[in-house]
């Protein structure tokens, strides 16, 4: 019987993961997580209530451990969340590895984002040999601390005599979001909150091909190298006309110069923030939607049995979920 333990399980990526890798045979599952989960505590795992920050209960959790998942993380577009990303995602990660290492673990998968490597300007399909996008993201909180987290998984893992494998996958669809951290902006088109189509492209990928693909990192993949995980690379435009298809909401069709889109986000943004209300769009969302965000999965799919299903379904999936589930007025 293999241990392993799991970081951040009561997340998107965290529940389907645990799902996956409970239903697998020789492995005993062990979830380290802030906050009680009902669907983690209906699986047959042992659940240990701790913080990657603090605490000793992370150093016991990781006792008797094979191998570490580490997705404890924040995902947020706030630039007030800068600094807690920050220490969450690189002193997080500093202290997983430190404290995995003493305890004799010997693989650490760590949950990354294709947003570290797989942007640009340019309509243009990356792969794991792009180097860090630092410049493009400079000013996007969650991704500019995903590659300092990145950076410190492989340097300290190889220091401490970590395997480390990176998983990269691009924005996260499907069912069972519970908490919005990816599937948000789909919410908002279904609340017909979007009103312009953005220049730029897509990817995104089905939470639960992501899913297994990582749990076969606990064994597959070479230490040292990222995965990127992806499904179709679509213009906004295109992944707009098929959410129109299965979700029968009238997809935008107004255009704008990027510059008065960028104005008139930040606009908006400082009305609602000045009067105490979260604002429906926000200036670094619409920067982002003017890149390109497209990758290429081959190296996932050779080495760590990634498979991408009909992005219709994982569309169609993820709508259901969020008009039956968690926003049944729309």
């Amino acid at each position: 019987m293999s241990r392993v333990l799991v970081t951040g399980g009561t997340g998107f990526l965290g529940e389907h993961l645990v799902r996956e890798l409970a239903a697998r045979d020789g492995i005993d599952v062990r979830v380290l997580a802030r906050s009680h989960s009902p669907i983690l505590a209906a699986m047959p795992v042992e659940l240990v209530r701790g913080d990657v920050l603090e605490g000793d209960e992370l150093a016991s959790a990781l006792y008797g451990c094979h191998a570490v998942f580490h997705l404890a993380g924040l995902v947020s577009r706030d630039r007030e969340d800068s600094q807690r990303m920050m220490r969450i995602h690189v002193d997080g990660t500093r202290r997983v590895l430190e404290l995995a290492a003493a305890a004799g673990v010997k693989r650490v998968i760590v949950a990354s984002t294709s947003g570290t490597v797989a942007v640009s300007k340019e309509d243009e399909v990356l792969d794991e040999r792009a180097g860090y996008a630092t410049e493009i993201v400079a000013g996007w909180p969650y991704y500019a601390s995903k590659i300092y987290q990145e950076k410190l998984a492989f340097s300290l893992g190889a220091d401490l005599g970590l395997e480390v494998v990176c998983v990269n996958p691009s924005l996260l669809l499907g069912p069972g979001d519970r908490r919005l951290s990816s599937t948000g902006d789909v919410l908002k088109f279904l609340r017909r909150q979007i009103p312009i189509v953005p220049a730029g492209g897509i990817n995104f990928v089905d939470v639960r091909d992501a899913a297994v693909a990582t749990a076969n990192a606990i064994s597959q993949g070479t230490p040292g190298e990222r995965y990127l995980m992806g499904g179709p690379n679509w213009t906004f435009a295109e992944f707009f006309g098929r959410l129109e298809r299965v979700s029968k909401v009238t997809r935008p069709h107004l255009k704008l110069p990027g510059k008065l889109n960028r104005w008139g986000a930040a606009a908006v943004e400082h009305l609602y923030r000045a009067r105490g209300k979260e604002p429906p769009v926000d200036r670094i969302s619409v920067e982002m939607s003017e890149h390109f965000w497209y990758c290429d999965s081959s190296k996932a799919e050779r080495d760590l049995g990634f498979e991408s299903r009909d992005p219709g379904l994982t569309l169609l999936d993820t709508v259901r979920y969020l008009q039956q589930d968690l926003a049944p007025d729309l």
